[in-house]
């Protein structure tokens, strides 16, 4: 009798651990196997497991391994190895478990995601084994999946981007698959700059950037008339309208997707207040509404209008700085352009500094960013351009800010975008690259693997 009932137990208990063998095994399939299922990718070009299977598309995703045209680079991936792992959120309510940094394991599969509870522990099981479960900030952490919405403006988090390889002979699509390359994530804005009335945007370098399968992106394009004044431009020069109505035609036939447009960005620097020399502030707000107005009135309806202002503060404390404004019908969103410097003095400081910089002589200014809020609630903001200067002499300055910048993004609610300057020297030789030290790059990555910097581009 006691035989029996051993063996019944023993049958019991092999039954019991088989199961749990399944149940393992699937949980891991469902949470970690990505490369065994072909999970669809999430925003930040990680792979992004669903609990909806009307979710995942019908048509299998590129493999971790696979490198498009688009991104093929000289440039190696860096080890991920030495790179310390950071939690992060999927946007999902499920619990959020950061992974250890596994020798071999692809990019794609580093950082965290969702996990369903077995057998009363949460978090992934890899091979069969319960890694420790991480509770995140409840702060950093977004209660849904953030996408893009009306307007461009994410329903949740900020969009994150880049103008990579700026003031140097490199291509867009090279510098861009560099940064995404050394940065270890996919950007949602790519930023791009144009001037005068003769080339037509976006071209066709952009176009496919925007559209690399897999990998949409949102174009941010900058454009300077630079053909007269701003005062003629208003008044309606011949060349400037012909231009418009192509670019009109052109967006119509070529590029319908939605896109941020930037009339003249940080124009502040070249307002002239004397009567006649058409570069005043209104000149500049009648300039920007007359483009606006032309474009939608020929059917670009897919432009998405950006205010980017130089937010220099001996510019943005004058008397004229408020009549650059052109108005709520024709700015979708109001952006600056700001810079952290590493060595101490003017522009020196942490993330909060770089929003809202002020000036000793000008104490009643309260900040760009306060500035915003205050003159402009419902507007979104973004940071058009941003970067830290670094300097030999304080090399841990930029490491540090972008620490900073992880820890009160979340104190800034009105901020949607921020999109990196990236260059190895300006026309002053400063140099805003993210790897100008391991510890900045290893920071930088962090940074944007948080949770808040994870929108789907739409």
């Amino acid at each position: 009798m006691r035989q029996t009932r051993s063996r019944l137990l023993h049958i019991a208990a092999l039954t019991t651990a088989f199961a749990m063998s399944v149940t393992a095994t699937l949980a891991w399939a469902w949470t970690g196997g990505t490369e065994q299922i072909g999970l669809p990718y999430g925003p930040s070009g990680d792979p992004t497991v669903t609990t909806s299977m009307a979710e995942v598309p019908a048509m299998s995703p590129p493999r971790p391994d696979h490198v498009s045209p688009l991104r093929q680079s000289t440039m190696p991936e860096p080890d991920l190895r030495t790179l310390a792992p950071t939690p992060t959120g999927s946007g999902s309510s499920s619990p959020t478990v950061a992974m250890p940094p596994y020798p071999g394991l692809p990019e794609q599969v580093l950082g965290t995601y969702r996990s369903p509870v077995v057998g009363g522990l949460a978090g992934p099981l890899l091979g069969g084994v319960p890694a420790r479960y991480e509770a995140p900030d409840r702060d950093a952490r977004p209660r849904k999946r953030c996408r893009t919405g009306a307007k461009l403006i994410p329903t949740c988090g900020v969009l994150w981007g880049v103008a990579p390889g700026a003031h140097t002979e490199e291509k867009s699509v090279r510098a861009l698959a560099e940064f995404e390359n050394k940065t270890g994530r996919h950007q949602a804005i790519f930023h791009a700059y144009h001037s005068g009335v003769r080339q037509l945007f976006p071209t066709p370098q952009e176009i496919a950037i925007a559209r690399e399968p897999g990998r949409k992106r949102i174009l941010l394009l900058n454009w300077k008339p630079e053909s007269t004044t701003w005062a003629k431009i208003a008044k309606g020069d011949r060349r400037t309208d012909e231009f418009l109505d192509r670019l009109a035609v052109h967006l119509r036939k070529n590029f319908r997707e939605r896109f941020f447009f930037a009339v003249h960005h940080e124009a502040e620097d070249q307002v002239r207040e004397r009567s006649g020399s058409g570069y005043t502030a209104r000149d500049y707000s009648a300039m920007f509404r007359h483009v606006v107005k032309r474009l939608r009135a020929k059917g670009a309806t897919n432009v998405v209008t950006v205010l980017v202002h130089m937010a220099y503060v001996p510019h943005t404390t004058k008397s004229w700085f408020n009549h650059m404004y052109p108005g709520d019908d024709v700015v979708d969103w109001i952006g600056f352009d700001t810079y952290s410097y590493s060595d101490p003095g003017y522009g020196h400081g942490g993330f909060d500094e770089l929003l809202n910089r002020r000036s000793a002589s000008k104490p009643g200014w309260p900040g760009f960013y306060n500035w915003v809020r205050a003159k402009h609630p419902k507007k979104p903001l973004m940071v058009a351009e941003w970067g830290v200067w670094f300097s030999k002499r304080n090399p841990s300055h930029m490491a540090e800010f972008y620490r900073e910048v992880g820890r009160q993004i979340r104190h800034f609610p009105a901020i949607k975008a921020m999109v990196h300057f990236e260059t190895p020297g300006n026309h002053k030789g400063q140099d805003s690259s993210v790897d100008s030290t391991p510890a900045a790059l290893r920071e930088y990555r962090r940074l944007g693997r948080l949770p808040v910097f994870q929108v789907a581009v739409s």
